[in-house]
């Protein structure tokens, strides 16, 4: 087999092995696939018939040429997998390098959105040389509609399964289908990426349909669905609602409490850069912030904020200790709790409040609740928590075993920032512990990274360095065995500006220690350590027991 030279992405891999020697240089890049041209028209797919092929009844709605296309004209197929499930498939008209990509969806879906992200040095994607599909997943939010009004689960009790797991993976069926009749084969390789419900949606493959796809990239998997869209974000927005159903804690006071966090922690791993590399490690209490006598309150919080942001870090949990999240947002986040459950303004709405309510009402039980269940009416307690656990087996992708995946060559790529506010980085590394403990962590080591960035928001930006190649690390290991165990991170000041801060970032657990000279914005100053564990305690909550195989469910419970 012959290769092509090396892309951008595969420069960086072998950057970091030279910054890096203790890791093996990638061995090889992209494999070198012919194109393939179609072998029918783009609009004599109107009439292809997949329904044999998928299981299910199948509509193709449109299939037209699209010939101004992004990065190259494709041939543009919109269909309809029965009873809703809306999906859009992209296949180049004139250069298919025989490899397909199907993209994931955010927050509850709603919605096509073929988005190819961090695609940086990745040639096929770059120049429009793999075919795309993505799905709405068996619901449109519609006008006027978003994450806070999910009523499509009670119009069509269906659309909740297809949301949970059969829209993603039918879409797949589909296109491959639609592969086949418009180039006469098969995709020689296939892809899924997602971040966030779509990290959610890319683990559910790996779980549930294994066979689906050769490599997947899964961003702050929202894995913990049923738990994270109701006690997460509902007892954050809780906590930070006065009696007066204002909010307490006000996103004027968040830098104050992020340089306090930067005071007590920032130094722990021997380097004072504004990034808190092992935030389990910090053990910050926000009291330390509480006005003084005399102090300029607007360098300081009231008592009452400053125990909101302890509420807020500590999770969801009720008097006897019990977690009912494996925690909240990690020290070093506060920045970004502005917009999610610090509103924007003093007089705004929380927008957790509006993500926890919809879910409450409409998905988190096996019977909706009335469009009117208030928050206030939201128990954060043990019985509650018992009452949501059923739709677990319906929604979350917590299984650890996927011996089917890995045996069939599939390559898993977890990523997380560690100042995620939205989804708590603990949460994959809870998964991928239980990976560990399931399979060998030697089995899992022949198949799967993770990789955990400090100063990372959620799925993109941050204070720290979280750009990085994914598609490029993800086809070099599927097509050439590279496993990704070094990367080089880099940071920008605004989109468009060139990078102002370079940072390796290892596989976990190995982190990226400061040698001690050098700019701290340079990744040859920085090298590899093992990193320190998380302790047991910092993982343990009452959904510990979802991390199991065989918990699966395709029916809501009754």
């Amino acid at each position: 087999m012959t290769y092509r030279a090396l892309p951008a992405a595969a420069l960086l891999l072998a950057a970091a092995a030279i910054l890096f020697p203790q890791q093996p240089a990638a061995r090889s890049p992209l494999a070198d696939l012919k194109a393939v041209p179609p072998v029918r028209a783009c609009s004599e797919l109107s009439n292809a018939d997949l329904s044999a092929a998928v299981g299910s009844k199948v509509r193709i709605r449109e299939s037209s040429e699209v010939a101004d296309g992004r990065p190259a004209p494709y041939c543009r197929v919109l269909g309809t997998i029965e009873p809703a499930i809306q999906f859009e498939v992209r296949l180049p008209l004139a250069r298919w390098t025989q490899r397909y990509l199907q993209t994931g969806c955010g927050g509850l879906c709603g919605n096509l959105n073929v988005n190819v992200g961090r695609a940086e040095g990745c040639e096929p994607a770059t120049n429009g040389e793999v075919a795309l599909a993505s799905t709405d997943m068996g619901h449109s939010n519609g006008p006027g509609r978003g994450n806070a009004d999910p009523t499509w689960a009670v119009e069509n009790p269906q659309s909740r399964i297809d949301f949970a797991y059969r829209g993603v993976h039918l879409t797949a069926v589909a296109a491959k289908a639609l592969i086949v009749q418009y180039y006469g084969q098969k995709a020689k390789y296939s892809y899924f990426s997602g971040c966030s419900d779509g990290g959610r949606e890319a683990l559910m493959e790996a779980q549930r349909y294994p066979g689906d796809f050769d490599g997947i990239a899964a961003g702050a998997p929202a894995m913990n669905f049923i738990t994270q869209n109701t006690f997460y974000h509902g007892w954050n927005a809780h906590v930070n609602t006065g009696a007066d159903g204002k909010p307490i804690l006000t996103a004027d006071k968040l830098p104050v409490l992020h340089k306090a966090v930067l005071d007590a922690c920032d130094a722990l791993d021997g380097l004072k850069d504004g990034l808190i590399s092992n935030p389990p490690a910090c053990n910050f209490d926000p009291a330390v912030t509480i006005c003084k006598p005399g102090q300029d309150a607007s360098q300081c919080l009231t008592a009452a904020q400053a125990n909101t942001a302890k509420e807020i870090y500590a999770g969801a949990h009720d008097a006897q200790g019990h977690k009912f999240v494996i925690s909240g947002p990690q020290p070093g986040s506060e920045l970004f709790w502005q917009g999610v459950y610090v509103p924007q303004s003093a007089g705004g709405a929380i927008f957790s409040e509006g993500i926890a309510l919809g879910t409450i009402r409409y998905l988190a039980y096996a019977k909706p609740l009335a469009p009117t269940f208030p928050l206030a009416d939201f128990r954060f307690d043990q019985a509650n928590f018992e009452a949501i656990s059923p739709m677990h087996a319906i929604y979350d992708a917590t299984d650890p075993d996927l011996s089917k995946f890995a045996a069939g060559g599939g390559k898993l790529l977890l990523y997380h920032g560690w100042s995620d506010p939205h989804i708590s980085p603990l949460n994959s590394i809870a998964y991928y512990t239980a990976m560990q403990r399931s399979m060998g962590a030697a089995k899992v080591a022949q198949f799967s990274r993770m990789f955990l960035f400090p100063g990372g928001s959620h799925c993109n930006g941050g204070d720290g360095p979280f750009d990085f190649p994914l598609l490029s690390l993800l086809m070099n290991w599927v097509e050439g065995g590279a496993a990704p165990d070094a990367i080089v991170a880099s940071h920008s000041a605004g989109r468009g500006s060139a990078p102002d801060r370079r940072r390796p970032v290892f596989a976990w657990p190995d982190v990226a220690a400061y040698k001690g000279s050098g700019d701290i914005n340079d990744a040859a100053s920085f090298e590899r350590k093992p990193g320190p564990a998380v302790p047991p305690a910092k993982l343990a909550w009452q959904g510990s027991g979802f991390y199991r195989a065989g918990y699966e469910k395709s029916e809501i419970p009754r």
